[in-house]
């Protein structure tokens, strides 16, 4: 018996994961599959006769819009990606392949899911970059950030301070209550860091419980460029961002950390250009700094 595939089409069609779209020249759906229902949350009769650039998310509707007139102008595009809005107000990625039909005058799109696959790959760019424990900058992504806040700093001919912080007898808290309670610590550490800083700041873990933290916009006289302390702007400088950072970091800890102290830390100061003219002499003057406050805490105990 002979197989009626044009009447098999559309059946075959609506069994597809994939949502496919035909839409006028005047973005308006003339069909879609059933799939639409698990994509965008809309059934089919909801969608036809509608336009279809009203799903698509604000961000990306010029993106998408530049997409559609070069799919009109006979050039297929089979990796485009947007958002749609889905009819519960979650955003959902898709990844488009789409082509102009001149003699039908309608664009067929075959739109795939790829949320799940979006937020792996901002996971995994995220983790490029950051320590993964306490989520900070990591030391590749730092000695980046360094680097180009010097280059601007030489350029607008300001200066920049290198912050290394070393949190004093932290061995002692991973022997005596866990790695896990020094995880913990860590993390608080970190946030405590962040609340002391300005956005524009890099706070970084560069291994084990050692920070780093790049201040930019230092002036010639000391003062901070954008307030950071509350208070006169002119009177925030390094030295009273290292005493706020101290007393933050000694800050007792909550009484989830049972009867732990939270340690003190030992924090190094390399200012540019004073203490050198690029990224490795920076942080080794830092470093140098923080071992030698460590040693002299060590000495006065």
């Amino acid at each position: 018996m002979a197989v009626d595939l044009q009447a098999l089409a559309p059946k075959l069609i609506n069994l597809m994961l994939d949502t496919v779209f035909v839409v006028d020249s005047e973005n308006r759906i003339v069909f879609v599959s059933d799939a639409c229902e698990t994509l965008l949350g809309y059934r089919a009769n909801e969608l036809v006769g509608t336009v279809i650039t009203n799903y698509m998310h604000p961000d990306d509707l010029e993106a998408s819009k530049s997409s559609i007139q070069r799919v009109m102008s006979g050039t297929p595009h089979i990796d485009f990606r947007n958002r749609y809005i889905r009819k519960d107000g979650e955003i959902v990625h898709i990844l488009w392949s789409a082509r102009w039909y001149e003699e039908e005058q309608v664009r067929v799109g075959v739109a795939r899911d790829v949320t799940v696959l979006r937020q792996a790959e901002e996971e995994l760019r995220f983790l490029a970059h950051h320590d993964p424990l306490t989520e900070l900058t990591n030391r590749a992504l730092f000695h980046d950030r360094l680097k180009s806040a010097m280059r601007t700093a030489r350029r607008q001919k300001t200066g920049l301070a290198l912050l290394f912080l070393d949190i004093n007898d932290f061995k002692y808290i991973n022997d005596e209550h866990g790695h896990s309670m020094g995880d913990k610590v860590l993390y608080t550490i970190a946030r405590r860091l962040e609340a002391c800083v300005r956005e524009s700041d890099t706070v970084a873990r560069m291994g084990g419980d050692e920070f780093t933290i790049l201040l930019t916009g230092i002036h010639a006289s000391g003062a901070i460029e954008n307030s950071i302390l509350e208070g006169d702007v002119e009177q925030d400088t390094v030295a009273k961002i290292v005493e706020h950072i101290s007393s933050a970091i000694a800050e007792p800890l909550g009484p989830e950390f049972g009867d732990l102290r939270m340690p003190s830390c030992s924090i190094g100061v390399a200012v540019y250009p004073e203490h050198g003219e690029d990224a490795d002499s920076l942080l080794s003057h830092a470093d140098s700094n923080m071992y030698q406050i460590k040693r002299n805490r060590a000495g006065v105990e």
